[in-house]
């Protein structure tokens, strides 16, 4: 069977305590399930991260994150930047996606990933995220709202921006 030579990038950016890093990492091993998740609608995909996340945060007694439309426009802008390299993958710019959330706000953080060549490209973001310490710490976050934005450019490379928000 061929395999893809494939890159995967994961950042995290919380507020508290303020730190920036992009982490590379290892092409992690796919689940064959949901394999046709590449084929489906990036809003399918949103969906299934937001799923695959709060599922993660079940298994930690946390109650789930509510996706808020207007942090997923947020996180959706930086993903479509990303992708069409309007913007570097970073983390550039967090405070600005922030403030434009509009919402009043205890804390905010944020995850990205890229990949490409995965049959499941959500399950490899999530997966990547659950196995890098300040991904998963922001996944663990006394956070209650969330919102995904994922695109994918015309070399088949998927961006994914996750934000967090404890709402005050």
């Amino acid at each position: 069977m061929y395999k893809s030579l494939v890159l995967m990038f994961l950042g995290l950016l919380t507020i508290l305590p303020n730190c920036s890093q992009l982490i590379p990492t290892e092409s992690l091993p796919q689940n064959p399930m949901n394999a046709n998740l590449a084929s489906s609608s990036i809003a399918d995909l949103e969906t299934a991260v937001n799923e695959q996340v709060n599922q993660y945060r079940a298994s930690k007694k946390l109650p789930p994150l509510s996706i808020d439309p207007r942090i997923t426009k947020q996180a959706r802008i930086h993903s479509e930047n990303m992708a069409s390299g309007k913007v570097k993958f970073s983390h550039d710019g967090f405070e600005g996606r922030a403030k434009a959330l509009a919402i009043p706000y205890q804390s905010v953080a944020e995850n990205v990933a890229y990949n490409m060549g995965f049959s499941d490209p959500v399950r490899n973001a999530v997966d990547g995220w659950i196995k890098s310490d300040g991904h998963r710490k922001n996944m663990e976050g006394q956070f209650n709202l969330t919102g995904i934005g994922i695109a994918k450019n015309a070399k088949g490379e998927y961006y994914f921006t996750q934000l967090f928000v404890r709402r005050r």
